[in-house]
């Protein structure tokens, strides 16, 4: 009886599955209007920038797809392999470049940033922000100092007490109360900054984490080789650290994507506030459907290679699969 019983919710269940997914793709296909997206593929790339200039970021999104498919799908051994991390460093500096200019590129203003290529630069200025700075955290938590691993516990329980949003507009709104007249700060550095701050106290701990996994015979073993406190650090207990800390840093790194859209609020025009500008134009009002799921498969695609990235990372750093 109770096998009947079973094979009867099993087959009710597949066939509601199926009920339910062949009428999501029937209204993909054919009930679903996508041309607040299609018409508007610019605008969610780039924002507001000039037309004529807008192959900057452009060319900067088409670098960064190019690397990681190289990442992900190129030959795992090679000495061309070396040079991954330098053009990954290089990166950050030559999207910043291509969007405000300077250099032989006529300059561009900040309030033109927009879209997919803001939300990448707002990400990967903060993340190299807040990762040596949640490493010196980490640190300094583990001190023998009391004054250094007391400030750092309080830096890193204050921030992880108070709302992103609170530290967004304490950037945003409050830092330029505070600055000498005259004296102002790129809204977009601003939130590189309040980003960078606030992320800075989680990796903190994840980095912590793995410190205190390494046992203390590695340090032992370090100096019996001659090594200095600063040389073991930095050869021996912090590789093996961030190894162990790697998938909890990869989360840090994908909820920090995600929490770029909190900028919306403020006014920078990133992904998600180019589809609350998008809405409120007359000729898409009710377009919610096709807009949020379009920015779902977005923010789907990115989390998606950034986790293939540091999964590439982790079978990198592992010598037994490396090495295969």
């Amino acid at each position: 009886m109770n096998r009947w019983l079973d094979r009867w919710l099993t087959l009710t269940l597949l066939a509601l599955l199926g009920w339910a997914g062949w009428s999501c793709l029937h209204w993909l296909w054919h009930g679903a209007d996508w041309t607040v997206v299609v018409t508007n593929l610019p605008l969610y790339a780039v924002g507001s920038y000039p037309d004529a200039e807008r192959w900057r970021p452009l060319l900067c999104i088409v670098a960064v797809v190019v690397l990681i498919v190289i990442t992900l799908l190129g030959p795992r051994h090679g000495g061309w392999r070396r040079s991954l991390p330098l053009l990954w460093s290089a990166m950050a500096p030559l999207g910043i470049w291509l969007l405000a200019g300077g250099l032989g590129l006529s300059p561009v203003g900040t309030q033109s940033w927009g879209g997919f290529s803001l939300t990448l630069l707002l990400t990967a200025g903060s993340g190299l922000l807040a990762l040596p700075l949640g490493v010196l955290l980490a640190l300094g938590r583990r001190s023998d100092l009391p004054v250094l691993r007391g400030g750092s516990t309080a830096y890193i329980e204050l921030m992880r007490a108070i709302p992103l949003i609170a530290v967004l507009f304490f950037g945003q709104l409050l830092i330029p109360l505070f600055l000498p007249p005259g004296v102002e700060i790129n809204r977009v550095l601003r939130a590189v900054v309040a980003f960078a701050l606030f992320a800075a106290a989680y990796i903190a701990e994840d980095v912590r984490g793995g410190l205190q996994a390494i046992p203390p015979t590695q340090r032992e073993a370090a100096a019996v080789l001659g090594l200095s406190p600063w040389q073991s650090l930095q050869l021996v207990v912090l590789p093996q650290a961030f190894r162990v800390a790697l998938p909890s840093l990869t989360n840090q790194a994908v909820g920090l994507l995600q929490n770029t859209s909190l900028m919306a609020i403020l006014g920078l025009v990133e992904l998600l506030g180019i589809s609350r500008s998008l809405l409120a134009n007359p000729a898409f009002i009710g377009r919610y459907l096709e807009v949020y799921i379009w920015l779902a498969a977005v923010y789907w695609l990115a989390c998606t290679a950034m986790a293939l990235l540091a999964r590439h990372l982790e079978i990198q750093l592992d010598p037994v699969r490396s090495a295969r």
